[in-house]
């Protein structure tokens, strides 16, 4: 199994991706330890994956808490992947022109995103360092490289993350820290994806379904990343045989993006 032995911190395990990656991480031979807001969904899934013969841990922890994550990762002991996953309702910040968007709607996704992924990489890349060896790992999406209408403050977020890893990297990989985002369609057997698509639909006067053929469009496969290959990757990526990739982005969208 590609991650025996390893113990994993998953933020945001509650939704579609966080818990995609959870139970790929555990069929792998990882104890998860699955943290969010919500324990009657965590509890499910930690459930769910000890049915399937994993291991599995949860905690209630605010991803941009700081106390909150070093106490659980105190409590935790060695981890040595860490993955937020964590997620805001795109109401109100998504299907709306820049020149009419609320400064506060802009930049919350920017700072909600930038803030919960730094508070839990620092922890990470502290106790990692000091072990020698862990992989940290986030979540963007192609408009964190290429420029798409009505995204608001989302793909500016996404850049940032994808520039935090590259910090990371460069000061953590020495000590023997990898750093690595999983740039992704959006995928659209999520919940998430399903407002965000419907918001966009709206405003530009189509069905949610004409939408999501625009959108699958644009790819080479003509259709976008599933849920599964995300988090197969996610699970190779955070693995040991994976050893050479960091300060850099796992290539998710079926061409939409060619490095």
């Amino acid at each position: 199994m590609l991650l025996e032995n390893k113990n994993a911190v998953i933020y945001g395990a509650a939704g579609a991706a966080g818990g995609a990656v959870a139970r790929a991480f555990a069929r792998e031979g990882a104890r998860v330890f699955l943290t969010g807001r919500d324990p009657g969904a965590l509890d499910a899934l930690a459930k769910e994956i000890t049915a399937a013969g994993g291991t599995a841990d949860t905690a209630v922890v605010d991803a941009l808490d700081e106390e909150a994550v070093e106490a659980h990762f105190d409590a935790a002991g060695r981890i040595d992947i860490s993955f937020n996953a964590i997620g805001i309702p795109q109401q109100g910040l998504q299907g709306i022109p820049l020149a009419e968007l609320p400064v506060a709607s802009f930049l919350r996704p920017v700072t909600t995103y930038a803030q919960a992924h730094f508070v839990t990489a620092r922890a990470a890349a502290r106790r990692m360092a000091a072990q020698g060896s862990g992989v940290i790992l986030m979540h963007t999406a192609e408009p964190g490289r290429v420029g798409i209408p009505m995204l608001g403050g989302m793909g500016p977020a996404w850049a940032a993350l994808e520039a935090l890893n590259r910090e990371l990297s460069v000061e953590y990989a020495r000590h023997g820290v990898r750093s690595v985002c999983l740039r992704t369609t959006g995928m659209v057997e999520t919940s998430t994806i399903d407002v965000v698509f419907g918001l966009h639909a709206d405003a530009l006067g189509i069905t949610k379904e004409q939408f999501t053929t625009v959108v699958a469009e644009t790819t080479h496969r003509k259709r976008a990343t599933t849920l599964a290959e995300f988090a197969e990757t996610a699970a190779f990526v955070a693995s040991d045989r994976a050893a050479a990739m960091t300060g850099t982005v796992a290539n998710l969208t079926g061409g939409v993006i060619v490095d």
